[in-house]
């Protein structure tokens, strides 16, 4: 083939996907039956961006529960890791930070070296390893229209996934880690001497949100994975391809009403923010922040942290890395099928162990992830 025609292929090819920027694909299922209340193009292959790192703290819980890994386990950061585009929490090379830090990394900030420095870690020291592991790990799942190349959902033309199979991942790690799911709910932590702000406005615009992830690129539009709670009632919803950060909000919050009416469950008036705070509404009455030991105020090295009736750290003060809360553990474990084995990383040395796996807003200018 020659070069012109070849060079003329793949910018077809990549026209072709970035057609896709503007026509949404979407999903909204129920958690506790996994039903699903609504689809559009849910089987349609997009690109992930940032909501790749989803299946990296899956495979990080994984490995946390396994007693592999700890949260205060250390994170060697490489060259590699410090030289992925922003978003990123500006690592150096030969230095460490721990994997508690890293999870609260990608789940506020989407930091990519982080995610990255991450999958080495669990990788045995290869990211490319790390995201044969993410793949072989989506295929247990069930996502078989997932293939993962990288851990942080920087651009690449083989990285695909499906609204359904986010579905499919974010419930997972509700109803799986219980124990770790309470971190997407954090709304910024402190890394040496900053703050880092959770990048989900879903957070602060949508009442029972309490997480999962957002993500960008120029090819992927503007995608998010939100799971919300109302009377008992857990739903997730998943938007692909949108324009705008305002456009991907409307739409999902469009979206999660519709699922809550479908189950019977008046939607919820939206939070509010006037004046510099921020007011929670519960259909007519606010929440309260809910008495914890006695004063309704939970005590965290001798700092007091609130703590609102939904188990979340109250915004009002910043989370420190060792205190991000605990939250209640609200649901049991999926029945698992038949058992896959993929290779995680043993802690401290590049041989890989074995774990058995289960079926188990701030405006982004650049083409990378948030």
């Amino acid at each position: 083939m020659a070069a012109g025609s070849l060079i003329s292929g793949m910018v077809a090819a990549t026209s072709a996907h970035a057609q896709y920027v503007g026509h949404l694909s979407s999903l909204v299922m129920d958690v506790n039956s996994g039903a699903v209340l609504s689809q559009n193009d849910a089987d349609l292959q997009r690109y992930p961006a940032s909501l790749t790192k989803l299946m990296t703290l899956y495979i990080a819980f994984k490995a946390l529960r396994a007693g592999q890994i700890t949260m205060d386990s250390v994170v060697p950061v490489s060259i590699h890791a410090a030289t992925m585009a922003p978003s990123k929490l500006g690592l150096v090379p030969g230095t460490h930070f721990t994997v508690e830090q890293a999870v609260l990394a990608l789940v506020t900030k989407s930091a990519n070296d982080a995610a990255c420095a991450l999958g080495e870690f669990l990788g045995g020291g290869d990211e490319v390893r790390f995201a044969n592991i993410m793949t072989a790990q989506a295929r247990a799942l069930g996502m078989a229209n997932t293939t993962f190349r990288n851990a942080s959902g920087l651009p690449d033309p083989d990285q695909v996934t499906t609204a359904r199979d986010l579905a499919v991942l974010a419930r997972h790690l509700i109803t799986e880690f219980p124990e770790y799911y309470h971190y997407f709910g954090v709304p910024y932590f402190r890394f040496h001497g900053r703050m880092v702000p959770n990048h989900d406005p879903m957070l602060k615009t949508y009442a029972g949100a309490d997480g999962l992830k957002t993500g960008y690129t120029d090819l992927a539009g503007h995608n998010l994975v939100t799971s919300a709670m109302h009377d008992n009632v857990r739903l997730i919803g998943v938007v692909l391809g949108a324009r705008s950060n305002p456009q991907r909000s409307q739409v999902m919050t469009a979206l999660m009403d519709q699922g809550f009416s479908d189950e019977g469950i008046a939607p919820m008036a939206p939070l509010m923010v006037a004046g510099g705070s921020r007011h929670h509404r519960h259909g007519a009455g606010a929440i309260v922040l809910a008495r914890v030991k006695s004063n309704g105020r939970r005590h965290a090295h001798g700092r007091t942290v609130l703590v609102a009736s939904s188990g979340k750290i109250s915004a009002s003060a910043p989370v420190e890395v060792a205190e991000a809360p605990s939250g209640p553990r609200r649901y049991a474990a999926v029945a698992h099928g038949t058992r896959h084995v993929i290779p995680v990383v043993a802690l401290h040395r590049t041989k890989a162990r074995f774990l058995a796996v289960g079926h188990s807003s701030r405006k982004k200018t650049s083409r990378h992830p948030g």
